[in-house]
Formats: C-alpha cells, sequence, structure tokens
C-alpha cells in the first residue's frame, strides 16, 4: 500500500513537473485592481501549452476568452477584472490527469498613481544613452549566457559598460545642472549577438537589460531620480522588436509581423500616413517593412499584438513610476493602434505625457500627428507632444549664418510664425541634437565658438516648446553622423574607472568646458520653475531690417525680453518698434545680472550677443 502510494506520488510530481517546465512566460507577470480598462490579456508560453485547458480561481476576477494560435506553444487569455480587488489567484491548467496551478497577482494601485504628472513646457530633458554615460557597476559589464559579451570602450559599435548605477550616481550632477527630467534611450533586454548596445532591438520586453541592473535597480533609480525632484522619461519602440525575440525565433502566428515570409526593408518613407494620394503600395512598404533586417516588424493590427504592446507600457508606468514615454519611430506604426495606446495612455493617467519621434522635414508632417491636428480629421492621434525636427534643422544653419535677406534669423521668425498648423506649439519638444544626428558642436572648430552656442542654447531655452539637451553637450562634446552613429554617443569623460579626468567635476572639466557649462547651468537654474518661460505668450518681431531677432515672453505680470543679435558688428537697435514689449525703464540681464536702463531712444547690441531681460511687478 505504502509502495503504491509512493508511485502515485511520484507520477503526481513527474507529471507537475513536465508541467511546469512547459510555462517559459506568463506576462504580464501581475497587474494591479482598479485600473481604468477592466480587460486584462494575460500571455502564456511554453512547449506546447495550447493542449491545456484553463480555468481560474479568482474571486471576481473572470476569464472570458482563450485564444489558441497557430502557434501550440502560445495560449492567450482575456480577463475581466472589473470590480476585482487585490488578491492572488490561480491559473490553472490542466489536460487530462495533467494539473498545473500558476498563481497570479492583482496588486493594489500605490496612492495617487492615476494622478502622476507627466514631463511639460516647464521641463528640462537630459537625454541619456545609458551604455555611454557612466559605468557604475562593472561587475555587470559581462553577463554569463547573454549573446554579446564584448565590452570594448574603443569599439564605437560594441559595449562600453554604462549602467543604471552610473546613471544614479551622477543624478546630483544633473540636477545641479538645473534639469528636470531625464530621457534614457531604450533599456529593456537587448540579447542581440553584436552591436545593439543602443537598446533599440528588445528581446524582452519586461525585463530590462541585465547589464544595465535589474528591474529593481531601474525603480530604485526613478524613486531617487525623483528624490532629486527630476522625472524620468523611458524610451519604447512598437514597431519592431529584436530578431533573438521569442516572438521571433517561435513565432505565435504568421500574421504577428508584417512580411511573415521573410525580410523587406522600410522605405523611410512616411509620407503616405499623412498624403492624401498615396498608393497602397507606398504605405504598406512605409508601415510594414523591416527597419533593418535584426529588427523584425511588428504587426499592431493583429489584435494580440496590440493589446500586449499596450499593456506592456501601462505595465512600466504603473511598476516603475516613469513620468514619460518617447516613443521611437512613431509613423511607422499602424496609424489607428497607436492612437488608441495614446488614448488609453492619457485615460489611465489624464497628466502623463508621450513624445513621439516624428522625423519629417516639415512642420506639416509633424502637425498631422499631434493630438486635435485638424490636417487628421477625423482621425486623432492623442499623441500630446512631437519632436521638432524641422526647427533643429533650421537652428543647426541659423546661427551660422548672418541675419540678412531671407538668411539667419530670419528663419526662425518665418518658421514660428507658421505655428497655427500645430494644435499645440507649447507641446513640441525642440532640440538641437540628439543620439541620431549629428552633434549641434559638428566638430572641434564649432564647438570653440562660444558666442554660437550662447545664441543657440538661449533660442532653444527661452522659445515654446519643451527643450531637449542631449548628455555631454554641457561640456562641448562632438560628434559627425558621417563618422559613424557611435561616434554622436562617445562616452561621458569621468564616467568610467580608467578615465583619465572627470568631467562630472569642475576641477575635472577645461576652462572652456566649465564656460559652457556654467552657461548653461545659470540659464537652466533661471529657468526651472519660471513660469513666464513655460506657460507664458509668446510674441516676436522681424528681424529682417535689423538683423536682431527680438522676442517676449509673458505670464501674468512678469515678462522677458530675448533679444539675439544676428550679425557679425554691433547694433544699434532703436527701441520705439518695441516699446509694446518694454513695460519698465530697468530691467536685469538673466545670463550676467547686468543691469540695462531702457529709456532711450536705442540699445547697443555687441556683435552675435545675446540679452535676456527680465521685467518683474508690471
Amino acid at each position: 500500500m505504502k509502495r503504491r502510494h509512493l508511485i502515485s506520488l511520484l507520477c503526481l510530481v513527474t507529471s507537475f513537473m513536465s508541467l511546469s517546465a512547459t510555462v517559459k512566460k506568463v506576462e504580464p507577470a501581475f497587474w494591479w485592481a482598479g485600473m481604468q480598462n477592466t480587460e486584462l490579456q494575460i500571455l502564456l508560453y511554453g512547449d506546447d501549452i495550447a493542449k491545456y485547458e484553463v480555468s481560474i480561481t479568482a474571486k471576481a476576477a473572470k476569464l472570458k476568452e482563450t485564444v489558441v494560435l497557430e502557434n501550440s506553444n502560445y495560449l492567450i487569455l482575456y480577463l475581466d477584472i472589473a470590480g476585482a480587488q487585490p488578491e492572488t489567484f490561480n491559473i490553472v491548467l490542466q489536460s487530462g490527469k495533467e494539473k498545473k496551478t500558476i498563481p497570479y497577482e492583482l496588486k493594489a494601485r500605490k496612492e495617487g498613481s492615476r494622478e502622476r504628472e507627466g514631463f511639460n513646457s516647464g521641463d528640462v530633458l537630459y537625454l541619456i544613452m545609458p551604455d555611454r554615460f557612466a559605468n557604475g557597476n562593472p561587475e555587470n559589464d559581462f553577463v554569463q549566457g547573454m549573446r554579446d559579451t564584448k565590452v570594448n570602450r574603443q569599439d564605437q559599435y560594441a559595449r562600453h559598460g554604462g549602467d543604471f548605477k552610473g546613471i544614479e550616481q551622477q543624478l546630483g550632477y544633473i540636477s545641479d545642472l538645473g534639469i528636470t527630467a531625464v530621457w534614457l534611450n531604450p533599456i529593456l533586454e537587448n540579447d542581440m549577438s553584436y552591436g545593439s548596445y543602443h537598446g533599440y532591438a528588445a528581446t524582452d520586453y519586461y525585463n530590462v537589460d541585465r547589464r544595465f541592473g535589474t528591474n529593481n535597480d531601474f525603480v530604485g533609480l526613478v524613486d531617487k531620480a525623483h528624490n532629486k525632484g527630476l522625472k524620468i522619461v523611458m524610451d519604447m519602440i512598437f514597431n519592431h522588436c529584436g530578431s533573438e525575440h521569442y516572438f521571433f525565433t517561435d513565432r505565435p502566428s504568421k500574421d504577428w509581423f508584417n512580411f511573415s515570409e521573410g525580410y523587406k526593408q522600410t522605405s523611410y518613407n512616411t509620407i503616405p500616413q499623412y498624403d492624401p494620394y498615396h498608393s497602397t503600395y507606398d504605405k504598406t512598404m512605409a508601415v510594414d517593412g523591416w527597419f533593418v533586417k535584426s529588427m523584425p516588424d511588428l504587426n499592431q493590427r493583429n489584435r494580440h499584438v496590440a493589446r500586449y504592446l499596450i499593456q506592456n507600457s501601462i505595465w512600466w508606468i504603473e511598476y516603475s513610476g516613469i513620468d514619460g514615454i518617447r516613443q521611437d519611430t512613431h509613423p511607422y506604426v499602424d496609424f489607428d493602434m497607436i492612437s488608441e495606446w495614446c488614448k488609453e495612455i492619457t485615460e489611465e493617467y489624464p497628466d502623463f505625457n508621450i513624445v513621439g519621434e516624428t522625423w519629417y522635414s516639415n512642420n506639416t508632417a509633424i502637425s498631422y500627428w499631434q493630438k486635435g491636428s485638424k490636417l487628421a480629421a477625423p482621425k486623432n492621434s492623442y499623441l500630446r507632444s512631437v519632436m521638432d525636427f524641422p526647427l533643429m534643422n533650421s537652428m543647426t544653419k541659423v546661427f551660422d549664418e548672418e541675419t540678412e535677406g531671407t538668411g539667419g534669423f530670419n528663419q526662425l521668425y518665418e518658421y514660428l510664425s507658421q505655428d497655427i498648423i500645430f494644435p499645440d506649439p507649447m507641446n513640441l519638444l525642440i532640440f538641437l541634437d540628439n543620439h541620431d544626428t549629428s552633434r549641434f558642436m559638428r566638430t572641434k572648430e564649432l564647438a570653440t565658438n562660444f558666442k554660437r552656442f550662447r545664441q543657440a542654447f538661449a533660442f532653444l531655452l527661452t522659445t515654446r516648446g519643451i527643450p531637449e539637451i542631449y548628455y555631454g553637450t554641457e561640456i562641448r562634446m562632438t560628434g559627425d553622423k558621417a563618422d559613424g552613429d557611435g561616434m554622436l554617443r562617445l562616452d561621458f569623460p569621468g564616467g568610467w574607472v580608467d578615465d583619465k579626468r572627470n568631467a562630472f567635476t569642475e576641477r575635472g572639466r577645461t576652462d572652456e568646458e566649465n564656460e559652457t557649462f556654467n552657461y548653461l547651468r545659470t540659464l537652466l537654474n533661471w529657468r526651472r520653475g519660471n513660469e513666464t518661460i513655460a506657460k507664458g505668450t509668446l510674441k516676436h518681431f522681424s528681424p529682417a531690417s535689423t538683423g536682431v531677432y527680438v522676442y517676449e515672453r509673458k505670464y501674468g505680470n512678469k515678462s522677458v525680453v530675448v533679444l539675439l543679435n544676428g550679425r557679425n558688428t554691433k547694433a544699434e537697435l532703436p527701441l520705439l518698434p518695441y516699446r509694446e514689449i518694454i513695460p519698465a525703464k530697468n530691467a536685469v540681464n538673466v545670463i550676467d545680472k547686468q543691469q540695462f536702463n531702457l529709456a532711450n531712444d536705442t540699445l547697443s547690441i555687441a556683435p552675435r550677443e545675446v540679452l535676456i531681460l527680465e521685467f518683474s511687478s508690471l
């Protein structure tokens, strides 16, 4: 009897072990009660898992649909969690005598989670590529079992070892500079063979790359950033994943990816997304084509793919406490799906913000993608912020040109005069460069031109929109895209133990680097919490006749007047045309605290000078 009982027990244990080995993935691993959307998708992945019947033991949650895909290694469950309270219940898998229970938790939401504030025009984003900023924990440079074992700082396309700990150690530096939000290039696992240091080939949507740290480490980084008054913006990619993701190596269904028969590269021409005369072929090649061969294109028209991606974003917001998302290659994704994603995020977190990468050369194209655009009607992208690439293109030229004829600052004046095309110009992300473009200081020669730097960043930090500054700009880091993308993403000096100097400190910077650092620090700390710049109206004057671009930012009883001399000669600016924005005789220059008396008829402005004059108590 005992022997028979032992044999039965061994058979049962063997059965459990067999089924236990089957379940490789449960995504998401947990969820929360009390969410606005009461439908929960749970994806189960494991060897031949579709043969099992599914039930749940929840008190209130109900299993409303079980989806069996073409690949029997997948099961997708849809639960109705309306009215569900925090609890742990079991997902029961059964096939004949085989039975497995998978504990699943609905957590309680943190108080105030729905009311979190996203980034806005009161913020300045500091863009960091985690692999290239600072290496705080060399022990995670090599992770056993991952495909890429190469760490070589001399190779621009290899991993260099930056991580969360390195960023965490420099939060004080970032805050002291005057930054209010940190945008991190993608941090999810990129378990690719080589070259994915940038993070844009995700192989796991629910885990960060172990060479950066753990999920808990990332949550700790977010918490520490919040303690210093810094927001965190997370980079996400819906258009594609890495070719080593299990979705691709063991595809759930033929329609999980676009062009499932094999690699077809995108045309990189997303004009058909808004072109009223587009051909089906052109749009298909733009939206369905693969970005590169190692990044297969996800089919967001598949409802299961769409729900998986939408839930994944909400999971990261709720789990980690991030304050914003930047969506990579936004126009390469199916319009209806990506707009539904934006809509659901906003419904869940009304003050949260998302910025989409809208890489076009004209403002008509990017305005199409902003929430409430009349150009897209009756469609609505629900995307609050878009990236103002056309302004970047202008800024890379105008600070090198004389303001004569139609050149120089006349281009800024003309471009901003077209802001009527945008539903919300204050929610445009504005920047001089980023990780995909040549740096504003493309060469060492340009980096020595401090007047150019002063004017460019004075404009960036006082015009409409949400400014972004690329890491290293404050110490004159250079990079030309012609030399390779890795050269745009050089290591910040001082972030590695073997660095000869530490540019995170004043003593470790050269005199020229401290010159730009201190200038930016002055402007950024003045801008932080400054409602005149964050919320104020903008009024500008044509620089055509004087060569001086003059504009006002005003909010309530406070105003700021910016004057940029676009010529290489001194300007004697007549003040009569500008009396409507000069509310008092006296003003102070924010940059150097110099007092100005504006009661005279003219104002002398040095060649390529910039003045930021502040008025108060009008």
